[in-house]
């Protein structure tokens, strides 16, 4: 009976016994019944043979609100290390196992006050995030502490990196297609082209486009037939007349932007001396627009397609293709495009940011979710594009251009394909530079090593010792590295020879015209020769020819494909 005594009566420890004569120890608890379950203890059944010895797994340690100066019911100041019965996993699972109070309302008799608190250990990746792991592109979780605090902002145009480039340009082309309507305004009386005709694209004239900065080669280069054909009238930009006597001004006045030199006393073509060279006209017209239609389209993908890309690669590569496929696209229709077409629009540079997303997509491909549905979004979007682009009028040369310069630069600047990485056992750093410094295992413990290398440290190692960076590369490696540089050569020399035939060679392409036009006649008019400048004699007194300008042979840069 002196285990029952013990159990029912709130003594002193160590209590004496008076049928046994030596103190009781707690562990003598087989010789009387289990106490009432306390009222904020689960009611799940516990085997009664279950001890706290028992050799399991523990949560965390020290439980929260364990403290040995709360043992208000023992006396003498002593903590009650009485047994209250075994240990019931309540649902609360946030604190521990042997956290339950006991029938007295005592804490666990057997907690080392004085031991120091045992800690989960996790690793050093979800500790702090690394320089790679400090995820500037958004595309990794974020830390637990900052996931908490972003829990509830919703995400919107400006969370997480904000794409300035796509942001600064969009802005700047808006702005510019307003001016183009005031100027419109100013000149013809109206914002948007009415006469003689009606512009489709909901947008000012060809020849205030032309005044503005368009792409139109006779302010670029001698043209053989206007030198040699003595034409020395052209529209004005205020014309909304297709009459030859509307023919009133010089070709200075037509292009604008500072002019060009007087060509009436030339005669030989390749005399260079008074040449027109508004070479900026290859930049300027992807900031120009023919009309809201066209603009609308070309800002739709370029605030969708292209501010995902900008944060993919990052703003620095982003605008290398942006540009670099825009200014090589308005190259290639100077040369082979016909010489009348009058081509704006951003849509060789949004060409360019596609086949960034076409080659990001094949060397992500078993890491998509759904592949081949992006696969053929992206190709029914390129073929409506250039099936578009063969209309008569339109510049699908840009958009080749732009879309072939994508291609070369995405894969000198894209990251190489995963299954590459794999097979070469290399890795690459995130496309920007992060704030983390990265961490040396030596002298910082608490971090592990780095899988790979950052930039900075890649280029340190290639100055201090160049021939150690490429020991130890695979085979595999070189290959592909060996492409990348070809193909960034074969970019820039291609360039080089386009620009040296539209000034210097002129060398023309027979067959090129089919990429740009269908062989398709209508109204006793060839598609192809749409945008040719067609030569007209006037009856005026000195005799003159003039050029004969169709209004509908502008061209909008293939405003179709940029949606």
């Amino acid at each position: 009976m002196a285990a029952n005594e013990y159990y029912n009566n709130n003594s002193s420890y160590p209590p004496t016994g008076p049928a046994t004569g030596h103190a009781a120890s707690p562990h003598d608890r087989t010789d009387g019944p289990l106490p009432p379950v306390p009222g904020k203890q689960s009611q799940h059944a516990v085997s009664p043979v279950s001890s706290p010895f028992e050799d399991t797994n523990y949560p965390p340690y020290p439980p929260a609100g364990n403290n040995a100066t709360q043992s208000s019911g023992a006396l003498g100041g002593y903590p009650d290390t009485s047994y209250h019965g075994p240990p019931q996993y309540a649902q609360n699972t946030s604190a521990s196992p042997y956290d339950t109070p006991s029938a007295h309302g005592h804490n666990d008799p057997f907690a080392d006050q004085n031991a120091i608190p045992l800690q989960q250990k996790t690793s050093g990746m979800s500790q702090q995030p690394l320089a790679y792991n400090a995820d500037p592109e958004g595309r990794y979780p974020a830390p637990e502490k900052r996931r908490r605090k972003h829990r509830k902002k919703k995400e919107g145009w400006f969370s997480g990196r904000i794409t300035w480039v796509v942001y600064i340009l969009t802005t700047v082309q808006i702005g510019v297609f307003v001016g183009e309507l005031i100027k419109n305004g100013i000149l013809t009386g109206s914002p948007i082209q009415t006469k003689p005709n009606f512009n489709i694209m909901i947008g000012p004239s060809p020849y205030v486009l032309i005044n503005m900065g368009a792409r139109f080669t006779p302010c670029m280069h001698n043209i053989k037939k206007i030198i040699e054909g003595g034409i020395t009238s052209w529209p004005c930009p205020n014309t909304t007349s297709l009459d030859a006597g509307s023919l009133t001004c010089s070709l200075n006045e037509f292009c604008g932007l500072g002019g060009v030199p007087d060509q009436s006393d030339v005669k030989d073509f390749r005399d260079r001396s008074k040449e027109p060279n508004q070479w900026y006209r290859f930049i300027v017209p992807m900031f120009l627009h023919a009309g809201l239609i066209h603009i609308g389209f070309n800002m739709l993908l370029q605030l969708t397609l292209g501010r995902d890309m900008e944060k993919e690669i990052g703003p620095i590569r982003f605008s290398l293709v942006y540009f670099s496929a825009g200014i090589f696209g308005f190259v290639l229709g100077g040369n082979y495009a016909a010489d009348g077409i009058t081509s704006v629009g951003a849509s060789g540079s949004l060409f360019g940011i596609l086949a960034l997303t076409l080659l990001d997509l094949f060397y992500n491909w078993s890491s998509r979710r759904s592949p081949v549905k992006d696969l053929l979004f992206l190709l029914l979007d390129i073929a409506i594009a250039f099936v578009l682009g063969l209309l008569p009028g339109l510049d699908n040369f840009s958009h080749i251009g732009g879309f072939l310069m994508g291609i070369v630069l995405g894969i000198c600047l894209l990251h190489s394909p995963h299954a590459l990485r794999e097979r070469t056992g290399e890795d690459e750093p995130p496309y920007t530079s992060v704030d983390n410094p990265i961490h040396d295992p030596q002298t910082d413990p608490t971090h592990p090593p780095m899988a790979s290398k950052s930039p900075v440290v890649g280029l340190s190692q290639f100055a201090k010792q160049p021939m150690s960076f490429f020991k130890g590369r695979k085979p595999l490696w070189w290959a592909w590295w060996i492409l990348r540089a070809g193909g960034l050569v074969a970019a820039f020399v291609g360039f080089i020879l386009l620009l040296r035939n539209f000034y210097e060679w002129r060398n023309t392409c027979s067959w090129c015209k089919h990429l740009t036009c269908l062989p398709i006649k209508t109204n006793g008019v060839e598609w192809c020769d749409i945008g040719g400048l067609n030569l007209t004699t006037t009856s005026n007194q000195s005799s003159k020819r003039e050029v004969g300008f169709d209004m509908a042979a502008y061209a909008l840069d293939s405003f179709a494909g940029s949606y």
